[in-house]
């Protein structure tokens, strides 16, 4: 049976974005999650097949193939309930209406360029992380 990865697609040249790719990585025990940036061509055939427009949503995606997508805190929660350790503790806060949780989200995403800076390109995976990202 062929396994099929959960698809986070993140904003490559944010660098809290970059940050959470590497925090996700190294707790991905399970090799449940493979990435791209949402600027790459994959990212962008992605959106594209399942009409997510990217100008109005200013967010990490999670693609479960075949199942839906998600966006803002839901994507992060759900990225975290899968997480080795106690992150996987945070999927309670699924509980809490998404209007509110995304209100906290909606602030951060909004700084973040201001808060953690930018890079001119998006990141080049390791050797070792490449099978990783697609």
């Amino acid at each position: 049976m062929k396994t099929v990865h959960k698809i986070i697609l993140f904003d490559g040249v944010c660098n809290l974005c970059n940050g959470a790719v590497q925090f996700i990585l190294k707790r991905d025990e399970k090799d449940i999650f493979r990435f791209a940036a949402l600027q790459s061509e994959v990212g962008l055939q992605l959106v594209a097949e399942r009409n997510i427009d990217i100008t109005s949503i200013d967010s990490i995606i999670l693609i479960e193939p075949g199942v839906a997508y998600y966006t803002k805190s839901t994507a992060a929660l759900k990225i975290a309930e899968n997480l080795s350790g106690i992150w996987n503790l945070c999927s309670v806060l699924l509980w809490l209406p998404e209007s509110f949780r995304n209100i906290v989200y909606d602030f951060v995403a909004r700084n973040r360029y201001k808060w953690y800076g930018k890079k001119e390109a998006c990141m080049i995976p390791t050797p070792e992380l490449q099978s990783k990202f697609l």
